[in-house]
């Protein structure tokens, strides 16, 4: 017996409705935020300095000036977590952390540019922030440029680099948030330590 041509079109239609209905969606992650909320130690070494310290929001080098959070797999080349990211760019989470760790030892800490006048001001760029796959376990690698400005005199009394690198506590997105948090606030004790003696020697 032959089925006309329009019902078998119908039939087929109606197998494919069915085969369609039992797919499921594709589940989609849902976007994770990290923060830095690293702390430094606080451990004054003499009297607090009678200095008023300017703080400029830090700058961030090229390919860590946005919220995503990088890591490498390859050499040179730089990638994102597809899933996972700061909560804002690294920069600017970094801001009040730098705030609350040098507060505790000058007589004034301010933000930069601002209307009270200070002695010192202290500019920073992230160098690098991100996570190491070329090796495991992988590595948290945290870079930071640190210069003290005298203002009144408009001239720059030091400079350093800041570098951490330590193995993260898992090799997933997550394990990188820790270990970069505790990579900062050996930085931030750093810092501090830094922005203490160099103010001593102005």
């Amino acid at each position: 017996m032959n089925i006309p041509i329009h019902r078998w079109m119908l039939l087929a239609s109606c197998l494919l409705l069915t085969a369609c209905s039992g797919l499921q969606a594709p589940r989609v992650e849902s976007a994770r935020l990290y923060v830095l909320d690293a702390r430094a130690a606080t451990h004054l070494t003499g009297a607090r300095s009678d200095q008023v310290l300017a703080i400029s929001m830090p700058d961030a080098w090229p390919g860590f000036d946005t919220p995503q959070m990088a890591y490498v797999q390859h050499p040179l080349t730089l990638e994102y977590f597809a899933a996972h990211r700061w909560a804002d760019t690294p920069a600017r989470l970094l801001k009040p952390l730098l705030t609350q760790s040098l507060e505790p030892h000058f007589r004034a800490v301010v933000p930069s540019p601002g209307l009270i006048p200070a002695d010192l001001r202290l500019d920073t760029e992230l160098i690098r922030l991100q996570q190491d796959f070329t090796t495991r376990p992988s590595r948290i690698q945290l870079g930071l440029r640190a210069q003290l400005i005298d203002v009144k005199n408009k001239r720059v009394i030091a400079v350093k680099l800041f570098d951490e690198s330590e193995n993260a506590a898992s090799d997933d997105a997550y394990g990188g948030v820790i270990t970069a948090n505790r990579a900062l606030q050996r930085i931030l004790e750093q810092l501090a330590d830094f922005c203490i003696n160099e103010s001593r020697n102005k």
